[in-house]
């Protein structure tokens, strides 16, 4: 496995990026059509983070953690670091020391379908981490792979730059260049279901208000009292 390190990556527009973190990652994947979730192996450590930030993508051997050291170099504010090992590698990839330099250098997250450890010490922090692993086993340093090129991120491709959106509900990322559309879809989004949640307040239910009735009638959904349903009715 041989490797490059990409040093001069362009990057999705930051007051956008930031602006998505108030969405949350279910509200950006449906704002893109429900598209871009990294899946449901990939969980939070801690509870109640939420973040955006422009992607550092590292891809990694199983259980050598020498890229995500040299990711750390490469990483400015506002960006996360993404590592995916070329196999699942449920080794702790890193721990307190690495999210020490990462959140020094202005690091918001880290995210990985690989493992990490010291996960009280990293939730202590404040350091936010969402994983498919959490392990107490070690890594080397043997090995070379990339920073700064396109990853798979278990379901969803993730480039260098683009927008990664994470919170209790998981991950999804936003290409770089839609990052300003998703937003406006996510406002128009958030706004529709603001105003739905005060018709559903004031009495009415998703089954009118999504005019739903037709489709059960289009698939053959019946109503019927129990007596009838006793009586072998469905």
């Amino acid at each position: 496995m041989t490797g490059v390190i990409v040093t001069d990556i362009e990057r999705a527009d930051a007051a956008a990026t930031a602006a998505l973190a108030e969405f949350g990652s279910a509200t950006v994947h449906e704002a893109m059509g429900r598209t871009g979730y990294a899946g449901a192996r990939i969980k939070p450590i801690q509870q109640g983070a939420r973040i955006a930030g422009t992607a550092i993508t590292v891809r990694v051997a199983p259980g050598d953690n020498l890229m995500v050291h040299a990711a750390i170099e490469q990483a400015r504010d506002g960006d996360v670091i993404v590592v995916v090992p070329i196999t699942d590698s449920a080794f702790g990839f890193i721990g307190d020391l690495m999210a020490t330099q990462m959140q020094t250098r202005g690091v918001r997250a880290y995210v990985t379908s690989g493992g990490v450890r010291d996960t009280a010490e990293l939730r202590e922090m404040g350091f936010p981490v969402w994983t498919a692993h959490v392990s107490a086993q070690g890594t080397v340093k043997d090995t070379a792979g990339s920073v700064n090129i396109p990853v798979l991120l278990d379901e969803v491709e993730v480039r260098p730059g683009d927008v990664v959106v994470a919170d209790d509900d998981g991950v999804t990322i936003v290409p770089r260049e839609r990052a300003a559309e998703t937003l406006d879809a996510a406002r128009a989004r958030a706004a529709k279901e603001s105003a739905n949640r005060e018709r559903y307040r004031a009495g009415e239910i998703s089954m009118d208000l999504n005019d739903l009735r037709p489709v059960l009638d289009h698939l053959g959904v019946s109503f019927i009292t129990q007596e009838e349903h006793r009586r072998g009715g469905r």
